[in-house]
This record gives C-alpha cells, structure tokens and sequence, in this order.
C-alpha cells in the first residue's frame, strides 16, 4: 500500500498542481517602432526567458504595441476631434478640468472613456496612440507573424488575447480586459448546468477571455516597459480554433444594451439633445466637479427652450420659493416648454423649483 499524494505537491514532477495558473512576464521585448514584426520580437523574448510554448498556452499582448508596430497614432492637440473620429455612439460626455471626457462606443467595439486614444508610453514621438480598429483581426494577425517566427517548427495550439485598459461602471480604478481575441474561448457559458450545490445555472457565463488580460497586468503593470505575459495552466478547452469568436462578441451593445446612454444624456436625448451633438455644446454639457445649482438651472432652461419657439423663462423668488414663469405669445407653445423644463430640472437633480405658465400674452 503506498502513501497517499500530498495536496500540496505537484501529482508529476515539474507541472503545476490542477487549477493552478502560471503567469510569466516577457522582458527585454525592445521599444516597438511602426513596422516591426511582433511575432519575432516575441519569439526572442520567449528565448532569453527561457520558455518553450506549450499546447494550451495563451499570450495577453499590450494593444499598445500593436498599434505602434501599426503606426497607429494621431496629434494630442487633436484629441477631441480624434475621439469622434475613433467613435460610433457617445454615451455620457462630462466636463473636467482638461476639456471634455466622452464615454463612446468605440470603433474597435468596446464602451469606454475616449475611445481608447492613450498618451500614456508612447514611445519616443509625441502624440497619441489609436487602437486598431479591428483588434480580433489584429490578434489573427499576430498569431500568423508567430507562426511565421517559428517556422519551420510546427506552433503549439496557442491563443493570444489583446489587452488594453478601462474603468468600469459604478466601479472605481482601471482594469485590463480582452480587445481582441484569437484561438480562446472567451466566453465560458455555464447556463443549463449546475453549481456545487447541484442548483441549476441560468445566468452565469464567464468572460474568461477578460479574466485572463487582468491577470496578466498583474505582471505586465503600466510602467515596467512589460507587454507580452505568458499565461499558462488554463483550462482544457480555453485555447480553441482561429476562427472562433473573437473578444467583440463580450461586447454588449444593442437591445441587451440596458445602459446604452447615461442618466442625463438619456434625458437630454428625449428632449432633443443627443450627447456628442453640436447642440449638446450649446445647451452646456454638466461637469465632473460640483456646480452651483444657479448653474444647473440656467443649463436646464436652455435645454428646455432648445428647438422650440419664441419663449422665455423668468426666474421669480419669493418666500424663499424659486418658481420658474415660462412666457411666451402662443400658450401652446408656453405649455410645452413648462413640461419640458419640469423633466429638464429632473434631469439636472434640481428639487423644490415649480415651473408655472403666465397667462400674460
């Protein structure tokens, strides 16, 4: 009778216990200039690491080398012109201390701040970096300039996730996620099974193709010059095929889309002024830092007269009650501006102020 295995050792000598993930940053990778083949620069790195790939293993790639390799770059002093350029949809748009930040449906797929455009390690040359606007077929790519580094030995059953970073909702902090995908299941749909308790699964899906690029910043960071992490011992199964669905299938937009605008863009929206608009400037567009409510109201009357015909909005105080007296020549047209400016208020958070209609022709 021989012992039982210990636990905590690996069940064959030189692997990994199961369940076990490994992740390997790639140093020494040089700084990538417009040109460069990424695979060969990484096939180096794996040599001076020592690292052989194996079946099973999957490569979190920085989106940033890609678009430096791509030259994918544009002027800082652009930037604002460049993130409508990069955009599809704004969501939510909010003043700050250096301009205006939009939250947009970027052209590369996912929902995020600017449209990706970073001014962060960009290199020796100033500017601003762009994400390429199909990052799934820029992990194709990749996966063919490694093939092509290291031929003529045969590749391993490999998948490369292109990583880039973002802040999420109702969260603080960034995080890295999955832009682009290549040869990884990115998505583990547990519906129709159960969990530990034998209970059935009706909702969960893992995106593990995300859950793999924020493991990998854990070594890859944002100021160690690291863009390439090797991540090893994942689930059989995780590493697929080239053409299986890439990272813009997570991407949630659409009827399945509940957030597809913030609060006060969807309210401005409904009035007729849509973020990302010309008229969204003229109205004013609210700011990240507190405002004076004086502010918020004279932004909500412009919002409610927007469009609409000769009115005005007076502002009469008494007994400490703010009313606001819409008036105009056409008591069709005074009505409508009262309701619409009752749900600009609303919009702007503004409690206690009565809008009423004078009956002064």
């Amino acid at each position: 009778m021989t012992d039982a295995p210990d636990p905590r050792q690996p069940l064959l000598a030189g692997q990994p216990p199961t369940g076990t993930v490994t992740i390997y940053p790639l140093v020494g990778i040089p700084e990538v200039v417009s040109g460069d083949h990424l695979g060969s620069l990484i096939r180096s790195a794996l040599v001076e690491a020592g690292l052989t790939l194996r079946d099973g293993d999957v490569l979190a790639v920085s989106s940033k080398i890609i678009s430096k390799a791509q030259d994918l770059r544009g002027p800082l002093e652009d930037r604002e012109t460049l993130v409508r350029q990069q955009s599809r949809r704004v969501v939510a748009e909010r003043r700050t201390a250096h301009g205006t930040t939009r939250i947009v449906e970027a052209l590369a797929g996912p929902v995020m701040a600017g449209a990706g455009i970073d001014a962060s390690n960009t290199g020796d040359r100033d500017g601003v970096l762009l994400l390429p606007t199909d990052p799934d077929l820029a992990a194709r790519q990749l996966y063919a300039e490694l093939l092509t580094a290291h031929a003529p030995h045969p590749l391993p059953r490999l998948g490369i996730v292109v990583t880039d970073t973002a802040g999420r909702p109702w969260r603080d902090g960034q995080t890295d996620f999955a832009l682009g995908a290549c040869s990884v299941q990115v998505l583990d749909d547990l519906r129709g099974g159960v969990d530990a308790d034998g209970r059935a699964l009706t909702v969960t899906a893992r995106a593990v193709a995300d859950e793999i690029a924020a493991a990998a910043d854990l070594v890859k960071g944002k100021a160690g010059g690291v863009p390439v992490a090797l991540v090893r011992g994942l689930a059989v199964g995780t590493v697929s095929e080239p053409g299986a669905a890439g990272a813009r299938s997570l991407v949630r937009t659409g009827p399945g889309d509940w957030f597809a605008q913030g609060g006060a863009e969807a309210v401005r929206a409904a009035l007729g002024v849509p973020p990302g608009s010309p008229a969204a400037e003229e109205v004013g567009i609210a700011s990240v830092l507190p405002e004076e409510a004086a502010d918020r109201m004279a932004r909500a009357v412009r919002l409610a007269l927007h469009g609409e015909g000769a009115a005005v909005v007076d502002v009469d105080q008494q007994s400490g009650t703010t009313t606001l007296v819409v008036r105009a020549p056409d008591p069709f047209v005074a009505g409508r501006v009262c309701a619409r400016l009752a749900v600009a208020l609303a919009g702007e958070r503004l409690e206690g102020v009565a809008v009423a209609r004078s009956t002064d022709s």
